[in-house]
């Protein structure tokens, strides 16, 4: 099979037009994508004070919903398999049969199914009353929902992987085992969390082997685009970028920009090498870089 890459992007802030939106994605489609992954975020709420002294609560919503944006790139693009993201985050059991159905009824056959972040203020992540807080027992309703619906396989399932533990986790044979629980409940592949150092993702996957996963793994990959993301992606995705790197840009912060898209094409050339089918590119909402990467790799 020729190696091909998947896309992800983030909807676009509320403003962005839809033909502002396709166009960012068109220049993609010349290197045959067979997937377009869409994030999905939760809602949201503040509380504004009232006059009586007391408090309402008000949705917050910055962004086009997730089912427009993949309404658009399916109508756009029917070529590409549009696999939007599922969280257990913000919705109820029946809030996300509701979304199956709907995913159904559109023909989405692909779905990335993950547990979602905390919100902003909780120290931990919390489910919905009569939700789901573990990734795998999203999984395992899915194919509940499938198996009350006709009983044949409707989804194509998604997890996500940490090469590098997810950040709760104490260990990442533990987080291994969880990951397994997933594929246990009924994942078909596994995406995983971008990373900067291949020997990690390569160590990562023996170690999924070896504890009985084996469904494909896909390595995830961003470029870095700033001096800033040095310390903003440890932060926020409790990665490890590699020393070279970061001396790199420590020593040429104005050249940040095409050191990360370099460092991410070496990657992408070294996976490619090793026998990798697919390179899943995180866009974070742009793509000049990724483009770049997409015509020098494939």
């Amino acid at each position: 099979m020729k190696p091909f890459p998947s896309i992800e992007i983030v909807p676009p802030l509320k403003g962005i037009t839809k033909a502002e939106l396709l166009g960012s994605i068109r220049p993609l489609m010349e290197f045959g994508p067979r997937y377009i992954n869409v994030t999905c975020h939760r809602d949201e709420y503040e509380f504004r004070p009232e006059a009586d002294g007391g408090y309402t609560r008000h949705l917050l919503r910055k962004r086009i919903s997730q089912t427009a944006v993949c309404a658009a790139v399916q109508a756009a693009f029917p070529e590409v398999e549009v696999v939007p993201h599922l969280i257990c985050g913000g919705a109820s059991a029946e809030q996300i049969e509701s979304q199956l159905q709907d995913f159904r009824f559109m023909g989405i056959r692909n779905i990335l199914v993950l547990r979602g972040d905390a919100l902003t203020g909780e120290k931990r992540f919390a489910p919905e009353p009569g939700g789901y807080g573990h990734a795998d027992e999203l999984v395992a309703a899915i194919r509940r929902f499938e198996a009350a619906n006709g009983g044949e396989r409707i989804f194509t399932l998604g997890v996500g992987g940490y090469p590098e533990k997810h950040f709760e986790s104490p260990n990442l044979e533990t987080d291994i085992q969880y990951l397994k629980q997933k594929v246990d409940a009924g994942a078909d592949q596994i995406i995983t969390q971008m990373f900067f150092d291949n020997a990690v993702f390569y160590d990562f996957v023996k170690r999924c082997r070896e504890a009985g996963i084996a469904v494909p793994i896909v390595p995830g990959l961003k470029p870095l685009s700033s001096a800033r993301q040095v310390d903003l992606l440890p932060e926020s995705f409790s990665i490890d970028i590699p020393v070279e790197l970061t001396a790199e840009i420590a020593a040429r912060p104005k050249d940040a920009y095409s050191i990360g898209e370099a460092w991410c094409k070496a990657q992408c050339r070294d996976l490619l090498a090793h026998g990798v089918e697919e390179i899943h590119f995180y866009t974070m909402g742009r793509s000049e870089n990724i483009i770049n990467i997409l015509k020098d790799c494939f």
